[in-house]
């Protein structure tokens, strides 16, 4: 009885395709052990360990057209630099997987507070918050694709991050993204008041801005700091062509008692 198998029966042995055993072939790097006297290709036990090997280095992201090097004279030394280059890799990966799940969590969350409070005044406890400007420009310019283009300061995923509009009153404008560390600007710890929205269209911003200072006005809501609307483009993208803002500002802290009781305490980090 033979002890070599055929291609069918080595690619149910190693859970791959007869096509991906004949890419190999194709390539150089694996070779039957015979062809028996009906053109079968024949594989034994050290073709076994050949194409085991091949796909191991394939997971570690060698190219096809350098394992037959690898297999023919790599050193344990050389071995090992693949092992950790690989093992880099994987956890950048994996970082890159804890980022898309914290994001996606994030977009859930706020998609069911929108949800269930629509419009809604809230008064959020805000850590204090650290940004770097991105953009200045005059409050009469409006944000396009060009000006976006101009700048030299470059977001990584724009659209996954929280955009914050400071209105000082100076008739200047700027947009910041948040950091870790302090640089260009910094919110500091306190109570804010808090309204989120969608709406069409951004001409429609301005109403809604004298709705959210009118609101505090009537509540007796002291506010001492600027007005900061975040643009949270990430919930824009599935809001079916609406834009979804956030207004916030600073209240005095020995007022936050007073006004209506439709507010909701909890902690904001931007």
């Amino acid at each position: 009885m033979k002890s070599e198998i055929t291609i069918s029966e080595l690619a149910k042995l190693m859970n791959v395709s007869v096509h991906q055993i004949r890419y190999f072939e194709e390539k150089g790097v694996l070779e039957p052990a015979y062809t028996d006297n009906n053109q079968y290709r024949m594989y034994g036990i050290e073709q076994v360990y050949q194409l085991a090997q091949i796909l191991m280095l394939r997971k570690l992201g060698v190219p096809v057209h350098s394992i037959k090097g690898c297999m023919t004279s790599f050193s344990a030394d050389q071995y090992r630099q693949l092992f950790q280059r690989s093992l880099r890799e994987i956890e950048e990966d994996l970082m890159r997987l804890k980022q898309l799940q914290q994001f996606i969590k994030k977009i859930l969350l706020e998609q069911q507070n929108l949800s269930i409070q629509p419009r809604q005044y809230q008064i959020k406890r805000r850590d204090i918050t650290h940004f770097a400007c991105w953009i200045e420009m005059d409050s009469s310019t409006k944000l396009d694709a060009k000006l976006l283009v101009k700048q030299a300061k470059r977001v990584p995923n724009l659209f996954e991050s929280d955009i914050h509009y400071i209105y000082d009153g100076s008739g200047t404008i700027r947009l910041y993204t948040e950091t870790q560390v302090p640089s260009d600007f910094s919110l500091p710890e306190g109570s804010y008041l808090s309204m989120q929205s969608l709406i069409n269209e951004e001409n429609e911003l301005e109403h809604l801005i004298e709705q959210f200072y009118d609101y505090a006005a009537t509540q007796s809501y002291v506010i001492s700091g600027p007005l900061i609307l975040i643009e949270k483009s990430y919930l824009s993208l599935f809001s079916n062509n609406k834009l979804h803002y956030e207004l916030q500002a600073l209240i005095e802290t020995d007022v936050t008692s007073e006004g209506g009781n439709n507010h909701d305490y909890g902690t904001h980090n931007g």
